[in-house]
């Protein structure tokens, strides 16, 4: 296995909230995932991201690896979620907010 696809599982595994962006929250770099961290953020619970700019061979591997062929990509309790479409629509539906809470608050009492 490569060490990429490592770091992707180690990432994944070791953040409840996870969101693949081209950017950063502060600074999105398109505009799906611009969109996407507006959802996310919205939802009121801090998330870990990676920039997939920064990290070429994360941005190669990761789809392959999902299965899933765009960015931004959330991934909640070791699950993809999916990409800016399902996240925006998710958040407008307010399962998004759920789901965010729910893993959020799942993840404070195993830190207990």
């Amino acid at each position: 296995m490569s060490t990429t696809l490592e770091n992707i599982q180690q990432q994944i595994g070791e953040n409840t909230i996870l969101l693949y962006m081209k950017g950063t929250p502060q600074l999105p770099q398109c505009g799906f995932s611009a969109q996407a961290v507006q959802a996310v953020m919205a939802c009121g619970e801090r998330f870990a991201f990676v920039n997939i700019l920064d990290n070429p061979d994360i941005r190669t591997e990761l789809p392959k690896y999902a299965n899933w062929p765009t960015f931004p990509q959330l991934w909640v309790n070791g699950e993809l979620v999916g990409g800016c479409d399902i996240i925006v629509e998710m958040y407008e539906s307010g399962e998004l907010e759920k789901l965010i809470k729910a893993a959020a608050a799942n993840a404070e009492t195993e830190q207990e």
